[in-house]
């Protein structure tokens, strides 16, 4: 059956309030042939997502109507795969010893469906490919994904995909992506001492909820850090006014100004990190 991921609007409810509404459409669900996988819910945007096993949208709805009559705003059909990648998980995560309302981390914390998304870029690729050859430019791009993925599995980030010359991550956290972030600039710093052919990364990250433009899967989101990747100067990092306002200290960011960016209509705030 169809995979679908829904987004309700639900200002004022509390998680408490979310996991008793999951618990009845767990009820209900046997009726209608649907399985409700697991949810997010962000009482700060007092948003929530139900990922759902369903012949049909009207079906997987109907169930949440008889439960407690609380409908989605949005449905997508999305691939499992895809909200694995982005989200970190496609089911209910086990409860740890104690009884507690499925859809929460196993320490009790509601798990939000804000995500940090992140895209490193290998600067001037095509035309290390061109001195060095394809044998030598393929060992380069090889060194520049396992200084990535070291860094992601050091911070608890998730690969995404590959980009040829780069890779896109999601973070849980926007704290944890930002130190990754950063991370990786050290390593390649540390590589290039070592190294006679030195490699230049630059790094872009925004922050978003599942569903966004174009019923696709974190688009904006995806779209925003992959054009303010492109924007940043090599050996630098660029975020979103999103990222930044979930930072904790604001000192660490510089003010970029607002730039246009290619396919947002509006000029876009921006931000670099300092590493070193």
């Amino acid at each position: 059956m169809p995979i679908y991921l829904d987004r309700h609007d639900l200002k004022g409810l509390t998680a408490a309030d979310i996991a008793e509404a999951h618990r009845k459409d767990l009820e209900v669900q046997g009726r209608y042939g649907v399985r409700f996988l697991t949810y997010w819910f962000d009482d700060t945007r007092g948003t929530a997502f139900c990922l759902i096993d369903a012949p049909d949208i009207d079906t997987a709805m109907r169930v949440h109507d008889e439960a407690h009559g609380e409908l989605a705003r949005d449905v997508i059909e999305v691939d499992l795969s895809a909200v694995e990648a982005f989200l970190g998980r496609v089911s209910d995560p086990a409860p740890a010893g104690h009884s507690g309302h499925s859809g929460h981390c196993c320490d009790g914390r509601v798990d939000p469906a804000l995500r940090t998304i992140m895209f490193t870029d290998l600067v001037d690729s095509t035309a290390m490919t061109a001195r060095l050859g394809d044998v030598r430019a393929v060992e380069m791009v090889r060194a520049h994904d396992a200084i990535v993925r070291r860094a992601l599995h050091a911070k608890g980030g998730r690969e995404v995909k590959h980009t040829g010359d780069g890779i896109m991550a999601a973070f849980d956290d926007a704290a944890a992506a930002v130190d990754c972030a950063r991370a990786i600039q050290q390593a390649f710093e540390a590589f290039n001492l070592a190294s006679r052919e030195k490699l230049q990364v630059r790094i872009g990250l925004d922050a978003g909820e599942p569903v966004a433009d174009h019923n696709d899967l974190f688009g904006a989101t995806v779209q925003m850090a992959a054009r303010l990747c492109q924007s940043a100067e090599p050996e630098t990092i660029v975020v979103s006014e999103a990222v930044s306002g979930l930072m904790p200290d604001r000192a660490q960011f510089v003010d970029l100004g607002h730039r246009d960016l290619k396919g947002f209509a509006r000029p876009v705030a921006a931000f670099e990190v300092a590493w070193r």
